[in-house]
């Protein structure tokens, strides 16, 4: 065969192999922004049920949405998110009789970090220095809402 031929098979064969490395490193960052879309929608229902079961506010209802979002995390979150939230539901648990604001605050803290560790949050947060506190209404939860 000539040289021509050879050149021509080669830059086919580089084409095709370019073209193919191309569409998986593309559907693998489709799949990756997928996956962090879904954690994302994860971690909101966990925060927004956790809004729901803070000191004044908590109710039986709010208490199973918590409950049912705590677990839906199990599907989605890396080992080092799960391991900080059942380090913070054996702290907040009904039978704990051990508890301590200092050490819900921290092992709170310690799962939001890991959870924005997860999502990627930029810039990266500061374990040695961050921290996080949720806000109550302060609104018993059978109060009537005046209008």
């Amino acid at each position: 065969m000539p040289a021509t031929t050879y050149i021509t098979l080669i830059g086919l064969v580089g084409s095709v192999l370019l073209a193919g490395i191309t569409y998986w490193f593309t559907k693998q960052r489709e799949r990756d922004a997928e996956l962090r879309k879904e954690k994302l929608e994860h971690y909101k229902d966990f925060v927004a049920s956790l809004s729901g079961i803070i000191s004044g506010e908590a109710t039986a209802e709010n208490q199973r949405a918590f409950s049912l979002a705590s677990n839906k995390l199990m599907l989605v979150a890396p080992q080092k998110v799960i391991e900080a939230l059942r380090g913070f539901q054996q702290e907040i648990k009904v039978t704990n009789l051990n508890k301590s604001i200092d050490r819900h605050d921290e092992l709170m803290s310690q799962l939001f970090y890991e959870m924005r560790k997860d999502l990627g949050i930029s810039p990266s947060d500061d374990f040695g220095t961050f921290k996080v506190g949720l806000w109550a209404a302060g609104v018993r939860p059978d109060a009537k809402v005046q209008e």
